[in-house]
């Protein structure tokens, strides 16, 4: 039985320092099939961490929560990007700075366009580490805080239904996978 114990804390620490990898990779050089193989490896990890019993090591501890925040943190944003093409069929247009663009039409009757949700990319970083860490800390109410810090912040940019819709999607897609993270953590500890 230890053996076993021994051996799905191993696989756990393996799964989720390949899901961490491809997550990376997908957050710096934006690429569907790491972000496949970072979403293979998040559901890998959390059936590992469902089975994982027993007492561990502190070392193995300490690898599995930073293997899962580097999951949450950087597999978030590769998953929130897929599951908003999934969404609107790559109809939205990315601005020079990671923002959409939206088509307005000005009083002359010109045709215009304005980047709007500029710095998703960090904002969603952030949003994820302290999705993550109150999970893991034991604070599930911290996610309240977030969401309603993020939406304050950018209450004013959502008059155009594309905001609107980007916002929600990209919103709930980063939240769930880091919440799936701190669950890999919280399953795998208690």
């Amino acid at each position: 039985m230890i053996a076993v114990t021994i051996v799905i804390w191993l696989l756990l620490v393996l799964v989720l320092g390949a899901g961490a990898t491809f997550a990376v990779i997908a957050f710096l050089r934006p690429d569907r099939v790491m972000t496949w193989a970072a979403a293979g490896s998040l559901a890998a990890a959390f059936v590992l961490a469902w089975l994982a019993t027993g007492q561990i090591e502190p070392l193995l501890t300490i690898v599995v929560v930073i293997g899962a925040m580097t999951l949450a943190v950087f597999g978030g944003g590769p998953a929130a990007v897929l599951a908003l093409d999934l969404a609107t069929k790559g109809s939205v247009r990315t601005g020079v700075h990671g923002g959409i663009l939206v088509e307005g039409i000005r009083s002359d009757g010109a045709a215009t366009g304005r980047e709007i949700l500029r710095g998703g990319q960090t904002i969603g970083v952030l949003e994820r580490f302290a999705t993550v860490a109150t999970i893991i800390a034991g604070f599930p109410e911290g996610l309240a805080i977030v969401v309603a810090v993020k939406g304050v912040g950018r209450f004013t940019e959502l008059e155009s239904s594309e905001a609107r819709e980007r916002f929600i999607i990209g919103t709930m897609a980063s939240l769930i996978w880091a919440c799936l993270c701190g669950a890999i953590v919280h399953l795998a500890l208690s």
